[in-house]
């Protein structure tokens, strides 16, 4: 990855950071997204500079702000004149059993679809100029087995997801050549993304996992390093990363 540029969009998340670190391991130039309006600034700081090699960097950002999308573009245009990997690791996510259907009102679904679908698209279209131009450009969105199975922390997050691997086939096939476009799926991961889950949960949900554990932050991007360095005729593609559990 030497030479490369990669965006970590949500690098000051669990998953987010180790992407982040495991591409600057490879040699690439990597550049952090934070939102301003959040206390994600510190957390973007501290991945900073737990990274290897030199000239990383972090940008304000919201994915549910076009307007801040454009703004990052044009400022890595102007300090790093290329982009050659874009990683979405931004989400939002709120347990409410499925059953409870008054409790997913509209105003939890329109937040849900803003931050983990059009936000994601949004992205990808606001940062595509950049990605054609570098001519081996790749996306790598996170998605998950709930949008594939229907079973995750809420309805309207599984129907998001299942969004996610739609646009990954479809941008796969308008912006080829130049850009290849994958998911990588999780299954359970071992961080504090959904807010309230227990060990007692995690545990649980290892036992009736094939591979008996859930996934780690560091399986996940490990996964999508492998997108760039690894899987070089892949795209259009959701790669699953759940240690059997959809099986």
């Amino acid at each position: 990855m030497n030479g490369k540029v990669v965006l970590v969009v949500g690098g000051a998340g669990s998953i987010g950071a180790e992407v982040a670190r495991q591409f600057a391991a490879q040699g690439a130039t990597v550049l952090i997204t934070y939102r301003d309006a959040s206390n994600e600034a510190a957390a973007a700081t501290a991945t900073l500079a737990s990274l290897a090699g030199a000239g990383h960097a972090t940008f304000p950002a919201d994915v549910a702000q076009t307007s801040t999308l454009v703004a990052l573009r044009d400022e890595i245009e102007r300090r790093f004149g290329r982009l050659d990997v874009l990683v979405n690791a931004a989400g939002f996510t709120k347990a409410i059993p499925h059953a409870d259907l008054d409790a997913l009102d509209d105003e939890l679904i329109d937040r849900m679809f803003a931050v983990n679908w059009r936000g994601q698209f949004a992205t990808i279209r606001s940062l595509a100029p950049l990605l054609k131009a570098s001519g081996d450009g790749l996306v790598v969105s996170i998605s998950s087995i709930a949008g594939s199975n229907g079973v995750g922390s809420s309805i309207a997050y599984c129907a998001a997801k299942a969004g996610i691997d739609v646009m990954t086939k479809s941008l796969a096939r308008v912006l080829a050549p130049a850009v290849r476009v994958l998911a990588v799926a999780p299954g359970v991961v071992d961080t504090g993304f959904v807010p309230g889950r227990s060990a007692d949960f995690n545990a649980k949900t290892s036992e009736t996992t094939p591979l008996k554990r859930i996934a780690t932050a560091e399986d996940i991007a490990s996964a999508i390093l492998a997108c760039a360095t690894h899987l070089k005729f892949a795209t259009g593609i959701t790669i699953v990363v759940d240690g059997g559990r959809s099986l």
